[in-house]
């Protein structure tokens, strides 16, 4: 059985264990993106009815939404009734200015789950390549690889970095897309932003370059490092960002991008109309630039992942250094049994393959969440 078909089987059964509804056919495709390893397809395939209460696997925040994106939540039900035209003007404005350009620079959607695939049908059209390090978020490869487009996969390096001088050097004429998540996931490592800023000048006149920065504002205030600069200047880049992650509206789905006009006029053919609710709009501007929620957020899942990573040290694991709300390291055992035996005790991790071995992916939750998982671990690993 080939991994597309391993993956369809996958999510079939693994949706319809947390759903309990029938999945659409139509919709199969659109979450064959996610990377699915080998230990997860066998495990969902003998435990399709497995269920977790400690959501360990899903890199979200336990402690949103913020008091502010609730209240306009709230208020924003009196307009459940309007389409939201004049809403996405309003947000589409909002963060234009927050970033510093013209709203049209500014391209909406739904997290950016839609903005990855949109980029990736678009880097296809021509034939050609998408380029990424490895491992990393993989949706946009994936969706290209539907249209025929080839993946080019650069190891990371020994620390479990972006390796951006290979990745330079590895540019080929058919190269149409580079796509780099930095922190990156599923690592969780980061590359000073300089080094970042460097490679996206010098591939950007080669390529357009796809930075993804869902996991930014996980870092302290003094290391965040947008390239967002590079789009004011004119460069080919593209900025994704989310309100998923930090500002916990992972459930309400708002993200966007920022890129040149051309390129942002060229994009959004391709969207699904108007996928943005008013709840999420209003959520979304409520919340952004929030330092009161962000800082407390961020402070408690240093403190969580501090926790982890005190765990891993004593147990002797390799692991990346992670700035994100997730951490990545060896297995050392079966991956189908850990999640087993993980799901027994109502909790939910994900498991990685990458160069031939197995990599534990564990989202960092509260603080007595991360003493559960330990805990755990301690009773079925040792």
């Amino acid at each position: 059985m080939n991994t597309t078909t391993n993956r369809r089987a996958w999510i079939k059964s693994a949706l319809a264990a947390s759903a309990g509804l029938p999945l659409s056919t139509l919709l199969i495709p659109k979450l064959e993106a996610m990377p699915v390893s080998k230990a997860e397809i066998r495990f969902w395939k003998t435990f399709p009815t497995a269920k977790v209460n400690i959501r360990l696997n899903a890199n979200e925040n336990p402690y949103g939404p913020s008091p502010k994106a609730r209240a306009a939540i709230t208020d924003s039900l009196n307009e459940g009734n309007r389409y939201p035209f004049t809403s996405l003007n309003d947000l589409r404005t909002f963060l234009a200015e927050k970033e510093n350009v013209s709203p049209d620079h500014i391209m909406l959607c739904p997290g950016s789950s839609e903005a990855l695939c949109v980029a990736g049908l678009y880097a296809s059209l021509e034939g050609g390549s998408v380029m990424s390090a490895d491992p990393t978020f993989t949706e946009l490869m994936n969706y290209a690889q539907v249209f025929n487009a080839r993946w080019d996969k650069i190891n990371v390096n020994d620390k479990l970095e972006h390796d951006f001088n290979a990745m330079l050097s590895a540019i080929k004429k058919d190269t149409r897309m580079i796509f780099i998540v930095n922190p990156n996931n599923p690592t969780g490592t980061l590359v000073d932003s300089k080094i970042v800023r460097e490679f996206c000048l010098e591939a950007s006149k080669k390529t357009i370059v796809f930075s993804d920065e869902a996991y930014l504002e996980f870092l302290d205030p003094t290391q965040q490092s947008s390239m967002v600069d590079l789009v004011r200047a004119g460069e080919n880049v593209i900025v994704c960002r989310t309100f998923s992650k930090i500002y916990g509206l992972a459930g309400l789905r708002l993200g966007y991008l920022v890129a040149k006009p051309d390129i942002i006029r060229k994009l959004t053919p391709y969207q699904m109309g108007y996928p943005i609710n008013q709840t999420a709009i209003a959520a979304g501007i409520a919340s952004y630039g929030d330092t009161d929620f962000m800082n407390l957020s961020r402070t408690k899942n240093n403190t969580a992942r501090k926790h982890l990573e005190d765990f891993l040290d004593k147990k002797g694991y390799f692991y990346g250094k992670s700035y994100t709300n997730f951490m990545f390291f060896e297995c050392k055992t079966d991956g189908q049994k850990l999640l087993r035996k993980m799901a027994d005790k109502g909790i939910g991790i994900r498991i990685w393959d990458y160069k031939n071995q197995e990599w534990c992916r564990v989202s960092i939750g509260t603080l007595d969440e991360m003493k559960a998982f330990t805990k755990a671990w301690e009773e079925i690993v040792g």
